[in-house]
Order: structure tokens, then sequence, then C-alpha cells
């Protein structure tokens, strides 16, 4: 069963692996067989040259390190998003979930916000906070918290009734349940929902630095589309992709850490 299982996983890798190096093949073929100017397409080659120099790599150490400095600031900035959204989620979550008629009052209140894109809130939050980190950050946690937050209602709606009841018969107290028997219960919708609410502290950190001109990936993206410098530009979108890809990576390896118990 588990060589079965190793030999599907082998080949979902090489097949994952084979449609990324097709990709770039065509990408390379594109942008040097002249289909697209390579002032909206660079060639892979020149895409790499600049992010070896953006994150300061290159082999002469020539490179201006920009990159890695906006790549920090992003990452930071998403990292601290994304906290501060699981934090307020889970709490607020438990809060909602554990209680029937709580989630009947709440429920449709967070159904009519949830819908609303945090870059729509942008306008709003830089008339409050103003042109400063503070406020990208504000729109991070905010735009990432619901995923976990629903999560986690979810979570706790679905625990078994009957573990409800042994809580009663043991006298157990709404802290004490919460803790020991609905969130082990609710962990798996909670882990989803948190990875989730990673992918979109990424997508609303580089939207935030795009139109609050903050230090980060989104800001050097836009600087370099609106100066044709198309190797920047497409070394900056590669950035985003392996960031999103790693951190995707270490939650999932966390979730199984997590979840063994689960597992039979």
């Amino acid at each position: 069963m588990n060589n079965h299982r190793n030999d599907r996983l082998g080949l979902g890798w090489l097949g994952s692996v084979g449609v990324l190096l097709a990709l770039v093949a065509l990408w390379w073929v594109a942008s040097n067989a002249g289909w697209v100017s390579r002032v909206f397409l660079p060639t892979p080659q020149a895409t790499f040259a600049s992010l070896l120099e953006g994150l300061n790599l290159s082999s002469g150490n020539s490179g201006n390190g920009e990159l890695l400095a906006f790549t920090q600031a992003t990452v930071g900035r998403m990292v601290e998003g994304w906290l501060l959204a699981s934090l307020f989620g889970v709490l607020l979550g438990a809060a909602i979930g554990v209680s029937p008629a709580v989630r009947a009052w709440v429920q449709p209140t967070l159904e009519f916000i949830r819908p609303l894109p945090a870059s729509a809130l942008l306008p709003l939050a830089i008339s409050i906070f103003g042109l400063n980190p503070g406020m990208v950050l504000f729109v991070v946690a905010f735009g990432a918290m619901w995923p976990v937050l629903l999560a986690t209602v979810h979570g706790f709606a679905a625990v078994e009734p009957r573990l409800s009841e042994v809580a009663r018969c043991l006298q157990m107290s709404r802290t004490a349940y919460i803790w020991k028997m609905g969130l082990p219960n609710a962990m798996p919708d909670i882990l989803a929902g948190m990875r989730l609410a990673l992918t979109i502290a990424l997508i609303v950190a580089v939207v935030g630095e795009m139109i609050a001109s903050q230090s980060g990936l989104g800001q050097a993206i836009l600087l370099a589309a609106r100066a044709f410098r198309a190797s920047d530009l497409f070394a900056g979108i590669v950035l985003l992709g392996l960031i999103g890809f790693v951190s995707n990576a270490l939650l999932a390896f966390a979730e199984k850490r997590l979840l063994r118990w689960q597992q039979p």
C-alpha cells in the first residue's frame, strides 16, 4: 500500500515538473522566435539574469539587491497580516461556532461582509489610517481573516453533538470544551482556512503596495511595468510565484504533522 502511494506521489511530481518545463519551453520559444515583442515578453534567460541581479546573487556580485529588500518587505507584511488574521479568525470563529444562537444572529452579517474584496476597502483604510504600512497591514489582516473565521465557525458547528452532551455530563466549562473538544475537531477546517488565508494575504499585500506606494514586490512590479522593464517585471512575478509555492508547501507540511492523529 505504501509503495503504491509513493509511486503515485512520484508520478505526480514528475508530471508537475514536466508541465512546468513545457511552459518554460513555450515561453522560451515565444520570446526568442519573436512571437511577442521582448518589450512585453522577455526571454527566460533575461528574466533569470534580472532575478539574480535583484537578489544580489549574480556571479560578479554586482547586483543591486533591491528585489531582496522588496521580497523581505512583502513576505513580512504577508506573514504579519496572516498571523493577525489567523488569531482573530480563530478567536471570533470559536466564539460564534460554539453557540447555535449566536451563529443564527451573526451568520447573515458575516455573509454580507465576506464577499467584499479587501482591495475595495483600501480607499476607506487610507482615509482612516493614511498612507502608511499600518494601513496595508490592516487591509491584509482583514482580507485574510474571513477564510479562517468561516472555516472555524464551520468546524465548531460540525462537532459531534454527543461530544457536547459528554461535556455537559462532565460539567466542563465553555473554555475547557472549546480547548479540549471543539478545537481538535475543528482543526482540519481551521488549517484549510489558514492555507487559503495565506494566499489571500499575499495577494492583498501586493495590491496594497501598488495602491498605497509602500515598499515591496507590488511596488517593484508596478514601477517596472511603467518603465517597460519587462525582465524586472517578470522577475518580480516569478518571485511572487515562488513565495506562494513555498508558503503553501510549508503549511501543507505543518498541516500533515498536526493532523497525524487523524491518519489510519
